[in-house]
């Protein structure tokens, strides 16, 4: 199958309602997404500012549609955290396995990396061996597995834990 070209930028919040509708099958009916409830375009777009501020959002476009988007976002809360961070992506079902999902992790990975950031963590509903792989595959390493860390649609499910080195350092502090 060919890969029609996409481009990759800044997602912005005007952009909340499009990559909502991708998200939302990730939440209903789906443990890919550990929320219950679909949040709304307002939350959703709040998201897309607070972690494109402080970390990355990017989104992939074709024909001027966003077809997914990836993102960091704080890992811990604690200051000895800052420079870790988490990473999510998702893409249109439409647009799997086309590129769309790496090319989007690997320029977030130098977003972040360029902002400081020295680890990337990403975690994984399990059973998921094409996400697995995924992760594993753009140099992420297993690190663990949390068991029966979410319940949702009245099952137990586990997670399982990946790490990415970004850069070895964080830069030097400002006083």
């Amino acid at each position: 199958m060919a890969t029609a070209p996409f481009t990759l930028r800044d997602a912005v919040e005007d952009d909340a309602a499009a990559l909502l509708g991708i998200y939302a099958p990730a939440v209903v009916g789906a443990t890919i997404s550990f929320e219950v409830e679909v949040p709304t375009v307002a939350q959703f777009a709040a998201r897309i500012r607070d972690y494109g501020d402080g970390w990355a959002w990017l989104l992939a476009e074709a024909a001027g549609a966003p077809i997914g988007y990836a993102y960091g976002s704080p890992h811990r809360g604690r200051a000895a955290y800052r420079w870790s961070v988490e990473t999510s992506a998702y893409v249109a079902p439409e647009w799997h396995r086309r590129g769309v999902a790496r090319a989007l992790y690997l320029a977030l990975f130098e977003r972040l990396a360029a902002r400081g950031y020295c680890n990337a963590y990403a975690g994984v509903t399990l059973p998921n061996e094409p996400s697995v792989a995924f992760h594993r595959g753009l140099g992420f390493a297993p690190i663990g597995v949390f068991p029966r860390v979410g319940h949702k649609l009245g099952a137990w499910h586990d997670v399982a834990w990946f790490h990415r080195p970004l850069r070895d350092e964080p830069p030097p502090e400002v006083p």
